[in-house]
């Protein structure tokens, strides 16, 4: 029987189990088929997204998270357009963080690295999600940091993690080591990873030319200027380039500025990129771990140049600064609650038998 044949509740059925993208193109294919998607729109656009950027009951924690109520109170909220349009910017900085978490996880052991599995890319999604709630809730100008280690607010945070399970706490502890190391080795990185990785781009270099790192080097702001696909609120432009633009080569949009970011100039010093020896360095990534996922990533594909970072992250607000995250310290006290190990926890999410990819699922 042909395809266009089949019976409206078999077609209905097919539109359930497909990918958002998928629904929109079979329901443009022809009239009948228009017609069924038009007759069950959002109960089928639900259950697309929930096939493809699920569990949604956790991205509607996170896209309907506001001051008004305590983070760790499950909120729900009837499905629509509106909800659908955030749901798909949260499952696409899922999906791409899935995509990521294989080089992270296995990047000193990667022959053991793959691709994840479905049922992986479902708990990362969702380890995500509840990462990014967190953030949202308790990494933002309402908590400076005098009032980080203040008993109300621990509560407040121990409250949110204590809505999960150990295990499922372990997968966000494993989503939140990813991420921190794409902070510590891409957005961020310390004067020995750019002196590394400058060495590995351009292995004939005059060992004698030593990169000329400066911490203190103070870039002017960026001009303010609009740029909608940044996630940073009243962000100025960080593709802004001006006074590079004589010397760099012949590349074009952001792997430019990637190899730019490298290449030693007249106008441009690599040594300038680092943000600083090991110890001053973790402290700044301690202050990064507050971004949201889709910040992180917007920094990494599109902020390669230590001024760019500079000037997304002044756009914050003062409370940014010298205030690092609280995630660590907050897991530290619910497992201690639970009468766990934050050390053999950690040992375990490293060798594989808790977090996200479980060595004994393969």
């Amino acid at each position: 029987m042909a395809f266009e044949f089949l019976a409206t509740e078999l077609v209905a059925n097919i539109y359930q189990h497909c990918a958002v993208e998928d629904v929109l193109a079979l329901s443009s294919t022809c009239q009948r088929f228009r017609g069924i998607y038009l007759s069950r729109k959002l109960p089928i656009l639900e259950a697309a997204a929930e096939e493809q950027y699920g569990p949604l009951i956790d991205a509607t924690q996170l896209l309907t998270y506001n001051a008004s109520q305590p983070a760790h109170t499950i909120r729900t909220a009837p499905f629509s357009i509106a909800l659908l349009k955030q749901i798909l910017h949260a499952g696409r900085t899922a999906e791409k963080w899935a995509d990521i978490y294989p080089f992270k996880k296995w990047k000193h052991n990667f022959e053991d690295r793959r691709l994840l599995l479905p049922h992986e890319r479902y708990r990362f999604r969702r380890a995500l999600y509840r990462l990014w709630l967190y953030s949202r809730a308790f990494h933002n100008s309402r908590y400076p940091r005098e009032t980080r280690v203040q008993l109300p607010t621990v509560c407040q945070r121990s409250l949110l993690l204590h809505n999960w399970s150990t295990c499922e706490l372990c997968e966000i502890a494993d989503v939140y080591a990813v991420m921190r190391d794409v902070i510590d080795a891409n957005v961020c990185p310390s004067n020995g990873t750019i002196a590394r990785k400058f060495k590995k781009r351009f292995p004939d270099k005059d060992q004698n030319n030593q990169l000329l790192f400066n911490i203190h080097l103070n870039y002017p702001p960026p001009a303010p200027s609009s740029f909608p696909s940044s996630p940073f609120h009243s962000s100025p432009n960080p593709g802004d380039m001006s006074g590079f633009h004589s010397d760099l080569p012949d590349f074009h949009g952001n792997n430019r500025l990637h190899f730019f970011k490298y290449k030693s100039t007249p106008l441009h010093e690599p040594g300038a990129e680092g943000w600083g020896d090991d110890i001053p360095q973790y402290y700044v990534v301690e202050d990064m771990c507050k971004l949201e996922p889709d910040q992180v990533l917007y920094l990494k594909e599109h902020a390669p140049l230590k001024r760019q970072v500079e000037g997304c992250v002044r756009s914050l607000g003062d409370w940014f600064e010298n205030n690092g995250q609280t995630w660590t310290h907050t897991l530290q006290k619910v497992l201690f609650d639970r009468g766990e190990e934050m050390d053999r926890v950690m040992q375990a999410i490293e060798d594989g038998e808790l977090g996200v990819a479980v060595v004994e699922e393969v």
